[in-house]
This record gives structure tokens, sequence and C-alpha cells, in this order.
């Protein structure tokens, strides 16, 4: 398992989840000078994408995000994304959640699947945050952020092997196994089965710095190229022009992880038979975390430091359907697996640390082993102070 294959993880999926936001934004959005008060106008958008961009960039998240650590459960990761995407006025039943949650884990699977090369992984990445750059092109403390974030990720990555990388890519890959969740873009595509698997092409270009399959070597005990044979492929492969840029500015070459929303298609998800079973067979792990007390006294000392911006008390928060109809968004929040529930307890930042102090008094939770780190439960700490 890699210590490192959480941050690429966190920035993939949250550049997927701001993808399919800002198209669903899109098409919901009315004129400012014909919107009613409770309808969405492109100004309001602006703010959304804004408002969580500042909160996934935040510098003291990042910090923590690059920290070497292993990957957050399931579940642990999907609480961080439900806390990101409601981070401004912007609200989501827990339908579309579960909704926007399955486009953007499918969607990065497909991209880790097909990435040529492991280091290839580091480009679609740098795809993502390009594009998360052009959301906030007219504010330049949040791109900021974004090119700090960058640049953390040139420092870190830009020096791992290729070893190191396939490492990364196999613990992605270990994450998304059991989610064989139908996605209508690709099942019209063809590159997704009724069962919810991928299908992996065997043409296109080969990855950077290999040859075209077609032709054996041999070579003798000096080193020295003594035969050849040649023999025939069923793919139609072809070599890379030149390779992405690894640097903060350049073409990237490779084109996963870019926009697949900036033409707007309806996109729908289907539970497989496979996930279903999966999902009745989950469990809650109803174990008491021993790292609760550690959590909430690592939440006391951020309250001091992070400044909270919520919306103004007489401020609405504008719900934002990812269904056709509203209709549709009720009869799946009605089928929802009961699996699927999270059940979150929402810390108000905003209150006195001398209430969290008495919370935390009132907890009967045993200490964390001397040394121990909490694992992942220090950024949704985090997340409820931002």
């Amino acid at each position: 398992v890699s210590t490192r294959a959480l941050p690429l993880l966190f920035l993939n999926l949250g550049g997927e989840m701001l993808y399919i936001l800002d198209q669903r934004l899109r098409a919901q959005s009315i004129p400012g000078e014909k919107a009613r008060k409770d309808e969405w106008t492109d100004v309001d958008r602006k703010r959304v994408m804004n408002d969580i961009i500042t909160t996934m960039f935040n510098k003291k998240f990042m910090e923590e995000l690059f920290k070497p650590q292993e990957l957050y459960s399931k579940k642990a990761l999907r609480t961080v994304y439900d806390r990101l995407a409601h981070a401004s006025i912007m609200r989501l039943n827990q339908a579309s959640m579960d909704k926007l949650y399955d486009l953007m884990t499918m969607a990065f699977k497909y991209q880790v699947l097909l990435c040529p090369r492991p280091k290839d992984i580091l480009l679609i990445t740098f795809n993502h945050l390009d594009a998360i750059k052009d959301f906030v092109h007219n504010a330049p403390g949040i791109l900021n952020q974004v090119d700090e974030t960058f640049r953390q990720l040139i420092e870190v990555y830009g020096c791992l092997s290729a070893g190191e990388f396939q490492l990364i890519r196999q613990t992605l890959l270990a994450f998304f196994q059991d989610m064989h969740i139908r996605v209508s873009i690709f099942l019209k595509d063809k590159v997704q089965n009724s069962n919810g698997r991928f299908v992996l092409p065997i043409s296109g270009p080969v990855p950077w710095g290999t040859e075209v399959p077609g032709l054996i070597r041999m070579f003798n005990h000096n080193g020295e190229e003594v035969r050849r044979t040649e023999f025939t492929t069923d793919g139609n492969y072809v070599t890379p022009q030149r390779e992405g840029s690894f640097e903060l500015y350049g073409d990237r070459v490779l084109k996963l992880g870019t926009n697949m929303y900036s033409v707007s298609r309806p996109v729908e998800t289907h539970m497989s038979g496979s996930s279903k079973n999966l999902a009745s067979h989950a469990k809650e792990n109803i174990v008491p975390n021993p790292m609760a007390k550690e959590e909430l006294n690592f939440l006391a000392r951020l309250l001091g430091d992070v400044e909270v911006n919520k919306p103004g008390g007489s401020e609405m928060g504008f719900r934002l359907n990812l269904f056709t109809t509203d209709e549709e968004e009720e009869h799946a929040e009605l089928t929802r697996p009961e699996e699927l529930s999270y059940k979150v307890i929402n810390i108000e930042a905003t209150q006195e640390q001398a209430q969290l102090s008495r919370i935390l008094g009132e907890l009967e939770v045993a200490e964390p082993a001397p040394g121990s780190g909490a694992k992942g439960e220090d950024l949704l700490a985090l997340m409820d102070a931002l």
C-alpha cells in the first residue's frame, strides 16, 4: 500500500466533482434579471465554485492531506466530499449526493485504468488542476491556492520512481476494485459493459518511452542483437509524438482527466448486480473510535486559527438536483440501500471553545496509544473547521 496515494485520490475526485457541479449549475441557472429569489443564477454558480475550491485547497487542509498516510475508508472519504460539496450555499439531498459521488468515483477509476504508464496519473491530476484554475481565473487569491498545491505535487511526486508510481496505481485500483456503477456516458460510448466493468482498448498510443508491439529481439550473452522476429497484433498502436509536461504550465498531451461534461450530456448512474450484493453485505463498524477525543482536540486547536464563513441568517441555501426531474430524485431517495446512509455528527465550528471543551469532557472514549496518529479523521475535523 502506498502512503502517497491519498492526495492524488482526493484531488482527482474533487476535480471530477467540480466538473459535474459546474455542468449542472450551468444547466439549471437562470439569467439574473429573470431569476426568482429561489432560482440559480450564474453569479450563484461562480460563488459556489469559488467557495468549494477555496475550502478544497485550504492551506492547512493541504498540509494535512500531503502527510504520508494510508487511504481513508470509502465511508470516510465519502463524508469528506459530502462536507466539501456543502461548503457553500448549495444543498444536495442524499440521493443527488449519491449520484454525484458515483459519477466522481467511476470517472476517476476509468482514468486510472486507462493511464498508459503509472506516472501518467500525475498528468491526469494536472489536467484536473488546470481545469480548476480555469474555474477561478478571475479570483487571484484562490488561483494562488491552487498553484501552491500544484507546486507541492511537483515537489513531492516529481522525484518518485516508476516503481513508486506503480505502487500508487495499484493502491488506487485496490480502492476502486469493488465499484461497478454503470454510467450512461460510458455505456453510450461502449467503454463500459452492462455489468459496470470497463472495456480496455487494444489500440491507440503506447506509453511514452516504449515501442509499438510487433517485434521480438534476441540478444546473446554479450548483449548483442542476434535475431529479430516480427509478429502481428490485433490492435492498431501508434507512438506518442511527445511526452506530456510535468511543469506548472504546459501541454499535458494526455486527455484523461479533462472535463467530459464540457458538452452538455445527460448522465445517469445505476448500481450493477455485483455492487448491490456488496452493499447488502456491508456492515457498519460499530466499534467506538478510540481516536474521537484526539480528533475533537485537533478541531478545538483549529477553531482559533480558521475563519469560518457561513451564509447569513436570512440567506437560504440553494438546492441542486442531479436528476432530470424532482420525481426521479425523490424515487432515488426512497430506494436508497440502508447501507448508503452516512450518519455524520456535525460540529458547529462557530460555537465557543468552552462549549466544545464541555463536550470533550462528556465523551467516554479510550485515550489513543502514545505516538499514534488519527488516520484520516483529522482531515474530517479540519473540514468541519473550514
